[in-house]
């Protein structure tokens, strides 16, 4: 396969700031009348170039100075869908990369998410996720405080949001090399955390979960590996609570349209799974 171009010119949606004054929202249930997630702000659509990091660069980007990294790890998983399948035979997997990668001493897994691309219908639901197409990041240090004390017994939470944790996530194309709508990754270094993001709260019938919105900023670097096989993953945070400066605390992140993908190319399917990783 080729290595891909340089570097491509992609469209980004970024998120522009709620009314003044309010709260930023919006409900992970679809509205049975428009057919959309209700929300009170909107999008704004910038072209960035995104550089393709395939044939050579990939040591140029690292988890802990970037935010993100990508590896070539095969996996020996028989069935992407069936949830317990995941979690019996995937799980331990991705828990042996997450702590081979952070170099953590434990990491809890608390969820997972398939995507699969199909135009013209609506992600309305958990069996019909599709690729996120706005530029965000997936937690807050509010929610993901609240992820420690949700996933872990009380005694225990007490003490580990005292140490350092994060929250990581691991990225697989599944079924199909992803060429269609790959993944982008911000580099956390080409970010102003205190003017580019603001928290979302995500509405669920039962509770409320909070992410960042990305706004956009003309020094975001961009990149991606192009034409990612289901042997290959990324990893990436989605929270750190180091936050001295001597880390990356988070990579924006989103799927986008590359101008360069010939027509008839397999829709994108991945797999997501999270973690929340302890260090000692």
């Amino acid at each position: 396969m080729s290595s891909g171009p340089t570097s491509v010119t992609a469209t980004l949606g970024y998120f522009t700031d709620p009314p003044k004054g309010e709260r930023a929202f919006w409900t992970i249930n679809v509205d049975e009348k428009t057919g959309q997630r209700r929300k009170n702000f909107d999008y704004d659509q910038h072209e960035v170039v995104i550089e393709n990091i395939r044939g050579g660069k990939e040591h140029e980007v690292n988890f802990e100075k970037n935010g993100f990294e990508f590896f070539h790890r095969p996996s020996g998983c028989s069935s992407f869908d069936d949830d317990e399948v995941i979690e019996r035979e995937y799980y331990p997997e991705c828990e042996r990369i997450f702590k081979e990668v952070t170099g953590g001493s434990r990491a809890v897994l608390f969820d997972h998410t398939i995507r699969r691309r199909r135009p013209g219908q609506i992600d309305n639901g958990p069996k019909n996720r599709q690729p996120v197409t706005e530029v965000h990041v997936d937690q807050t240090t509010a929610s993901s405080i609240a992820r420690v004390h949700r996933h872990l017994p009380a005694e225990d939470a007490k003490e580990l949001v005292n140490k350092r944790f994060q929250i990581v996530n691991l990225w697989r194309p599944i079924e199909e090399t992803a060429i269609d709508w790959p993944l982008a990754l911000c580099d956390y270094r080409s970010t102003e955390p205190k003017k580019d993001v603001f928290p979302v709260a995500l509405v669920y019938p039962d509770r409320e979960g909070e992410t960042l919105g990305v706004k956009y900023n003309s020094k975001h670097k961009w990149r991606y590996l192009y034409g990612m096989t289901p042997d290959e993953c990324a990893v990436f945070k989605c929270f750190d609570s180091r936050q001295d400066g001597s880390v990356a605390v988070f990579a924006p992140h989103t799927a986008f349209k590359d101008p360069t993908t010939p027509t008839g190319t397999p829709f994108r399917q991945s797999i997501e799974v999270r973690a929340l990783v302890f260090h000692d």
